[in-house]
């Protein structure tokens, strides 16, 4: 059985989970549960990022314990991937004590080999973004380019990764490797930032008691803790045999604020560590609103649970998947989400659904009708050409794949329209909702990895809720809905 394994970036518990979090977390889970439909081994993993001067800093602010903090809002995370039905393999947290040990002896590993080395940083340091930042890159006023917000100096001594030793190294793999870094937009920032030199990165703070610590008063740089989770998360130098079967990442899901962390920082750790760089790195775009990013500072941060509670799980997975292409910049408003709702959900499948199975019910005794007559071949051909959702699903191209698959709903709706079973006799009738029926079995399956619990309640409602559980992506054929069958 093939493997495939994905991550997401792991989420910083300064504060609760926004929008953009929930946006991540479905792209990575639409993309697990394809893979599982496509009889794949899937390892999906997940997480929270736990350390650093900004999370003592949050805690100090509520007069608690970093730990409690961490404690407090990863379970915030993980209540929420259970509302939003994320079938993660593992929910890792970087206050563990397996991950702790991963990244003392990556550490050590990169120590010996000579890449990590001990010098003195003098420059400035970003609290909030948890970042070192060379003069050069400040925006006047001392401020972060990232953030906006005002900077310390810093002079300590460090450890220093000596990143510009893979600045050709790195252009020379992403070259070669042209979808390593997608969207092509990133790839393109990427380069340029590479090509415009690389400095070597402290990796170790001093007088920061929340963090992985090293000898004497030195604790890890966070980023550098955080980002070895993709490797603790399988197993690395403590489980080998699993860390062997899913290695190397087939793709990792991230925001587009971090792309120099996991675009540049991660693949030349791995490069160092000798180990395979991951297939895809896929940065996606930010969730706006009145074309600004949303922000917890502005009031406008967006909560899930929020939406959850008036709309419901499924409908929110639908807007995030459907709304925007996958990569590109969005923007979020309450209109746009109830639109959708109505237009697509209630209107056009919930509604094919309920006056189909109203038919069935009154013209039939509640039992799906055994088919004679002639398939409806456009119908046909149009669901069992569905399976070109597959490598869009694969590409990352979700709001296209749905587009697929709502246009057959949209083909079943004028279908039934234009033949109007409900002035035929049965004899006439029977064939007809019985292609809409199988119609709507072959979307149900589409929808799966989408909506969840929608798609297996269409499937409970055309009586093949069991056989609903068996079938993948991988057997698509049409009549397979048994005649006779109570809805």
């Amino acid at each position: 059985m093939a493997k495939f394994y994905i991550t997401t970036p792991l989420y910083y518990v300064n504060d609760v989970p926004h929008i953009g979090h929930a946006y991540t977390e479905v792209a990575a889970d639409v993309l697990a549960r394809t893979e599982r439909l496509l009889d794949k081994d899937v390892f999906f993993l997940t997480g929270t990022d736990e350390h650093g001067q900004k999370i003592a800093a949050a805690a100090a602010s509520l007069r608690i314990q970093p730990k409690e903090l961490a404690d407090r809002m990863s379970a915030r995370f993980r209540k929420l991937w259970e509302k939003l039905n994320i079938s993660y393999d593992r929910f890792i947290r970087t206050t563990e004590k397996e991950h702790e040990n991963v990244v003392k002896e990556v550490f050590q590993k990169l120590y010996q080999k000579g890449d990590i080395y001990q010098g003195v940083y003098e420059g400035y340091y970003c609290i909030h973004c948890e970042t070192y930042i060379p003069a050069g890159q400040l925006l006047e006023g001392n401020l972060c380019p990232d953030c906006k917000r005002e900077v310390s100096s810093l002079k300590e001594p460090t450890y220093f990764f000596r990143l510009s030793k893979y600045r050709d190294i790195l252009l020379s793999y992403i070259d070669e490797n042209p979808g390593f870094i997608a969207p092509t937009q990133r790839k393109n920032e990427v380069i340029s930032f590479i090509m415009g030199g690389l400095n070597d990165l402290s990796f170790t703070r001093r007088n920061c008691a929340w963090g992985i610590p090293l000898k004497g008063d030195f604790t890890i740089y966070v980023w550098f803790d955080a980002i070895l989770n993709y490797l603790s998360g399988i197993g690395y130098l403590y489980h080998q045999e699993s860390f062997e079967k899913y290695w190397p990442p087939d793709v990792q899901f991230i925001g587009k604020d971090i792309i120099r962390f996991h675009d540049i920082m991660w693949p030349a750790l791995l490069i160092s560590l000798s180990l395979p760089l991951p297939k895809k790195i896929f940065a996606h775009g930010w969730w706006k609103i009145a074309g600004e990013k949303i922000s917890k500072s502005k009031g406008t941060v967006i909560s899930p649970d929020d939406i959850i509670s008036e709309f419901g799980t499924d409908p929110l997975r639908y807007f995030l998947m459907r709304e925007i292409p996958f990569g590109a910049d969005g923007e979020y408003s309450r209109q746009a989400f109830i639109k959708r709702y109505n237009s697509d959900l209630a209107n056009d499948l919930g509604n094919l659904l309920q006056r189909t199975l109203t038919l069935v019910e009154n013209s039939f005794n509640g039992k799906i009708p055994a088919f004679s007559g002639s398939w409806d071949e456009r119908l046909k051909k149009e669901c069992l050409s569905l399976a070109k959702v597959i490598p869009q699903i694969e590409s990352l191209k979700y709001s296209a794949a749905l587009t697929e698959i709502w246009k057959v709903i949209g083909l079943a709706n004028r279908y039934i329209d234009e033949k109007s079973p409900w002035r035929l006799a049965q004899k006439e009738a029977a064939p007809i909702l019985y292609n809409i029926l199988e119609t709507l079995r072959i979307v149900a399956l589409f929808l799966k990895p989408f909506l969840p619990t929608p798609s297996s309640e269409i499937a409970a409602r055309l009586g093949v809720a069991e056989e609903f559980k068996k079938w993948n992506l991988k057997d698509i054929r049409w009549g397979a809905l048994p005649g006779g069958r109570k809805i």
